[in-house]
């Protein structure tokens, strides 16, 4: 009698996870959280992490952290974090009615790309790096 062989299954070639996600928000821009503990809050997004499809937002899933001292002029204790959440759970707000809204891209006749409030048609502008 034959032995058992179970045979892996080939993952495919196009089924793997993109290195880098395309993210409707940068930094600067303000989200309000739509759904999740934090819902309904509004804040900055501080941080982009386009690896891990995630943002980190001022205010939003603040966590605790223990931090022992490194050196002997540091102070250990419990400090207060943000820390990222999933950026499908955040939304763009609108710049004419400050409402939550999705986001469409347009290329004008130079080749800039320009985000769109789907509810308002305004242009999102983007903040400056600083």
């Amino acid at each position: 009698m034959k032995p058992l062989v179970y045979k892996k299954s080939r993952a495919r070639a196009d089924a793997r996870e993109p290195e880098r996600h395309k993210l409707h928000i940068t930094k600067g821009d303000t989200v309000r959280v739509i759904s999740g503990e934090h819902r309904g809050k509004e804040g900055k997004v501080l941080r982009v992490f386009p690896k891990e499809f995630r943002v980190e937002v001022e205010g939003v899933n603040i966590v605790k952290k223990h931090k022992r001292a490194t050196n002997p002029n540091e102070e250990s204790g419990i400090i207060e974090l943000t820390a990222p959440i999933a950026a499908s759970k955040v939304m763009l707000l609108d710049p004419k009615s400050g409402e939550p809204t999705r986001v469409r891209r347009r290329a004008d006749k130079d080749g800039t790309v320009q985000r769109i409030a789907v509810k308002s048609g305004q242009p999102i502008p983007r903040v400056k790096a600083k």
